[in-house]
């Protein structure tokens, strides 16, 4: 029953990416260093998606 409310790894997946890139776009005005930090990073867990798929 409690199978119903957790995440498959591709939605926590999915999840961490938007918010990577999320924080990438605020830390862009800002800090752009950081910003592409933030973007290496989303790249990383887009590969892990796509390699879901």
């Amino acid at each position: 029953m409690f199978s119903l409310f957790k995440k498959s790894e591709k939605q926590k997946l999915q999840i961490q990416y938007e918010k990577l890139l999320k924080e990438a776009h605020t830390l862009s005005t800002t800090n752009r260093k950081m910003s592409d930090q933030k973007i290496f990073e989303a790249e990383a867990v887009f590969q892990k998606l796509d390699k879901l798929s």
